[in-house]
């Protein structure tokens, strides 16, 4: 998938920023290491009944990724090849001196070859997050915010799509490994109504997009399953029955990734979960469902959703895909990082800048749960230096447009 030659499609950008790595004590990607990974350790451990070989695997893992050095992935590993060449500068150097991003994606690569997902015993194929994602899903707070969609029968188009695009930036928050360890104590809007939790706000340059040409292909590029990805599948059903997408594909990853990241089988259970709800949610999944079937909506894949690397570096199959769409939504906190590169980008750099290499028109829809962001203008980033904690506490947002 990637190769020691150069990669192209990189077209001239601001100039590069340090990527942001998790050797300061006191930063949030060492946080993540050093305290919410212990607690997901334990989480996996509850979560399901784990054979002796896994669970001496997951305790070998927990000891290396939080006190020990990176090692190599075990030599039967299906994807070894890959992996030894992109872990090549890191193997033997603490978890925190990678870049981050690299760090987080092997780190999950890792800890699916503990819990047995890709070996041959009774846990192959068995996704060690299936419980929490299950769960979530299930829950009675799903259920109130699916009946909530009776309520938006008054609006007409416009406000109704408005409604759709924040409802799916907010779903962001519904992120399983952010509440894992989420510290909210910088004060800031806890709710998304709250002035000035929108940081940037470009729905009306994204509808307008959309408005101002002949239907065509908008892509979803998914974050979280469960909560999450429920409106954005709604958001998906209205841009198809709107007539401002002819078609649309859903990408999901391919295996499980981060803690609630959305999968080919958790969109299927999201699928369901709409098409059985009573109502306008009901009526919705059923849409969805024809969609599915009929070949308007795809729900698709790629292996490079799970590389650590930014897209930019996307293969060329991926970049013929998304360069065809009308508009491509990014989802979420890890596809930000990847757009825009997981850097310390000042916050007023142009996001146009520093999406450049992505092919084709793209929107960001994002709540912020980690350190890097651009865009601001100058105003709001200066006032937000008041609020430490602001970047990781996931109670502002971004909707950031680049055609």
């Amino acid at each position: 998938m990637r190769t020691d030659q150069p990669v192209p499609h990189r077209p001239e950008g601001p100039a590069s920023a340090p990527e942001i790595v998790g050797s300061d004590p006191a930063g949030f990607p060492w946080s993540v290491f050093h305290d919410r990974h212990p607690l997901l350790f334990r989480q996996l451990r509850d979560a399901l009944p784990y054979p002796p070989d896994a669970l001496r695997r997951l305790a070998e893992f927990e000891a290396e990724a939080v006190h020990g050095v990176i090692g190599p992935l075990e030599p039967s590993a299906h994807d070894r090849a890959d992996w030894d060449l992109w872990s090549r500068p890191y193997l033997g150097l603490p978890w925190t001196e990678p870049p981050f991003l690299w760090a987080e994606v092997y780190f999950y690569r890792r800890l699916l070859s503990a819990t047995g997902y890709f070996g041959p015993g009774s846990m192959r194929g068995v996704d060690p997050f299936a419980p929490l994602k299950e769960a979530e899903l299930l829950g009675p707070a799903v259920d109130q915010e699916l009946a909530a969609l009776d309520r938006l029968a008054g609006l007409d188009q416009a406000e109704l799509s408005c409604a759709l695009l924040l409802s799916s930036l907010w779903g962001n928050r519904a992120d399983l490994s952010f509440e894992i360890s989420a510290d909210r104590v910088d004060g800031p809007p806890a709710q998304e109504s709250a002035p000035g939790a929108l940081l940037v706000d470009d729905r009306t340059a994204v509808l307008s997009h959309l408005r101002d040409r002949p239907p065509g292909r908008v892509c979803l590029i998914a974050d979280n399953a469960a909560r999450e990805l429920l409106p954005d599948l709604v958001l998906l059903d209205h841009l198809l029955g709107s007539g401002l997408a002819a078609s649309a594909t859903l990408y999901v990853k391919p295996q499980p990734c981060y803690v609630s990241d959305a999968t080919v089988a958790d969109t299927l259970a999201a699928l369901r979960r709409l098409r059985d709800a009573p109502g306008a949610a009901g009526r919705t999944g059923a849409r969805l469902w024809q969609a599915v079937v009929s070949g308007r909506l795809a729900v698709s894949t790629h292996a490079f959703f799970c590389a650590p690397f930014p897209f930019r570096d996307m293969p060329d199959d991926l970049r013929a895909e998304l360069a065809s769409a009308t508009l491509t939504l990014t989802k979420g906190d890890l596809n930000y990082r990847r757009l825009v590169e997981d850097r310390h980008w000042p916050a007023t750099t142009p996001f146009a800048a520093v999406t450049a290499a992505f092919p084709g028109p793209v929107a960001a829809l994002r709540t912020v749960k980690s350190d890097v962001v651009v865009g601001l203008d100058p105003a709001t980033a200066a006032a937000l230096e008041s609020h430490p904690g602001w970047r990781t506490s996931g109670t502002r947002a971004v909707l950031q447009f680049r055609p």
